[in-house]
Order: C-alpha cells, then sequence, then structure tokens
C-alpha cells in the first residue's frame, strides 16, 4: 500500500521525482497505461489493497473465522488483483519496454495475497448439509 502511495503522491504531482535505482521507473509512471479511468493505477492499487486489508482483517473477527463466503470473497479480490497486475506487468514487458521495481513489487505481493486467500479458501471445509448452519464435518 505504501508504494502505491508513493506511486499516486508522484503521478499527481506532490512529489517531483522518484527515487528508483532499480529500473525505469519514471518511463513507467509517464506512460499513458498509467492511468486507468482517470486515476492513476497506483492509486487504484491503494483502492485495492485497503479493501483487501478490510476483507482480510474483517476474516480475523470471531463472528467470521470459519465464513466461507468471505474467504471467497478474499480469494475473488485476490484473482482479480492478480489478473490486473498481469495485465499491467506485461504492458511493462510488451508495450512500454520499461520496468518499475514498485510495480513489480506489487505484483510479487498480489501474487502473495493470492497464494495466502486461496490456502485459506482450501483450509475451510465446506459444510454438510444435514449438519445444520455453522457446524463443519471433520472427516
Amino acid at each position: 500500500m505504501f508504494s502505491s502511495t508513493y506511486l499516486s503522491l508522484y503521478k499527481l504531482g506532490y512529489i517531483g521525482q522518484l527515487s528508483c535505482s532499480i529500473g525505469s521507473c519514471e518511463t513507467v509512471q509517464m506512460s499513458k497505461w498509467a492511468t486507468f479511468l482517470g486515476l492513476p493505477v497506483a492509486a487504484w492499487g491503494v483502492v485495492y489493497y485497503l479493501i483487501v486489508l478490510a476483507t482480510a482483517v474483517a476474516g480475523t473477527l470471531p463472528a467470521f473465522t470459519e465464513n466461507r463466503r468471505l474467504s471467497a470473497v478474499l480469494l475473488a479480490e485476490a484473482i482479480a488483483g492478480f489478473l490486473f497486475s498481469a495485465y499491467l506487468t506485461s504492458l511493462e514487458a510488451f508495450v512500454i519496454h520499461a520496468y518499475c521495481i514498485y510495480c513489480l513489487s506489487s505484483a510479487a505481493i498480489v501474487t502473495l495475497i493470492l497464494i495466502a486467500s486461496v490456502l485459506d479458501y482450501r483450509e475451510l471445509r465446506p459444510l454438510h448439509p444435514s449438519a445444520g448452519l455453522g457446524r463443519v464435518i471433520q472427516p
């Protein structure tokens, strides 16, 4: 979330120069692909990370720790983030021909979020229809 905020502040003109020792961050950030629906892509990243954080924190509340639906929501968010990051990374590779270390770091983090959400979703066993609401059948 911090790197997305940093890149958003740069793209919006609040930071004059990017500190990017690896890659071509400014080339990527100044490309036409760095804006999506009128906002910097990095700003969408901030919103995405906040939504994922809120969903994950909600999943730790006692009322939701065994909630398969909430786990499915987190998984759907992770899949959407992963696909969008893959799209953006492919633009860096095949269209812009430049890489941003912050963007690649974000793609790696989104991949880890996807892996963690898949593991979380698989951990919750489906409810057996005759077990009653909220009871999990153990093998």
